[in-house]
């Protein structure tokens, strides 16, 4: 490719007065075929050069020299040169973007909690089946399909081949699958929503051998989406000698620490910036 774009150059600057004429259409739209007229006579070489190919074609000067579609696939600027005996001239032509008919889709992020307002953010790029980047306005259309809810759908129109929102992620826990559309193409993400903050935390104890047992209810969050694996509890005891807090993680479902007491203590658990319950035991011989 790079040999022939300095094959044309090289023709282009040698000579300043033709006989020979080439014409082209000032536009074009991408994957569409066309037909490039010239003048003269004698044997030619027809060059094109666009954005991301060349090629080079002995021709007769005179003749209308057809460029088939899969050759202005690419957008952006061309240029179509003949060269005879006589001299080169050149004519510059344009291709733009077909139709907008495929999307380029990111969603971020891919874990979010339920509930959030503007949580997740739907970017699509538009383009045409030739990936080009359509860079007029588009209607585009973001949806958010959550298990056993009702779709909820947003439309915007892109600016400059990009359409973008944001969405509040769903009330259940779980994987949502997120769409954008345009046309008949359309592209799915998949978001998964997991348990917002804890919500009603409590806990209970029990006798064990070094203490007591002190262990949660299963952790909801407000929704009653079960808080993951791994959620970090904070449990508290207080008694004469001051306070003791140690962090257990969420395993199956629940967290529970065996707290060595001897004589009265409270206790009290926390998740975050939420609180739970407050018992009162009282250990010892």
């Amino acid at each position: 490719m790079r040999a022939v774009i300095i094959a044309a150059m090289m023709c282009f600057s040698g000579v300043s007065a033709v006989a020979s004429e080439i014409h082209a259409p000032a536009q074009v739209t991408a994957g569409t075929a066309i037909t490039i007229r010239t003048s003269g006579s004698g044997d030619a070489t027809f060059y094109l050069v666009g954005p991301a190919s060349a090629s080079k074609t002995k021709v007769q000067a005179g003749s209308n020299i057809p460029i088939d579609s899969d050759q202005l696939e690419d957008a952006g600027r061309y240029v179509a040169a003949l060269c005879a005996s006589d001299g080169c001239t050149a004519a510059n032509f344009f291709v733009k973007p077909a139709a907008a008919n495929k999307l380029s889709f990111l969603v971020h992020p891919s874990r979010v909690p339920v509930g959030t307002p503007q949580g997740i953010t739907a970017v699509a790029i538009v383009h045409d089946s030739f990936r080009n980047i359509v860079l007029q306005p588009s209607p585009v259309t973001f949806s958010i399909m959550a298990k056993n809810e009702k779709s909820v759908s947003a439309a915007r129109t892109s600016e400059n081949g990009v359409a973008w929102v944001r969405l509040t992620s769903a009330k259940k826990g779980g994987p949502t699958r997120l769409g954008a559309a345009i046309g008949h193409a359309d592209e799915i993400r998949v978001v998964q929503q997991v348990a917002a903050d804890a919500c009603n935390l409590r806990i209970k104890a029990s006798r064990a051998k070094r203490g007591f047992l002190v262990e949660t209810e299963p952790v909801h969050d407000c929704g009653g989406n079960p808080v993951p694996d791994g959620t970090v509890v904070s449990f508290t005891e207080s008694d004469a000698a001051g306070k003791t807090t140690v962090d257990v993680p969420i395993k199956r479902g629940v967290a529970k620490i065996e707290m060595p007491i001897d004589g009265s203590a409270k206790i009290t658990v926390a998740s975050g910036v939420v609180t739970g319950n407050e018992l009162e035991v009282t250990g010892g011989q």
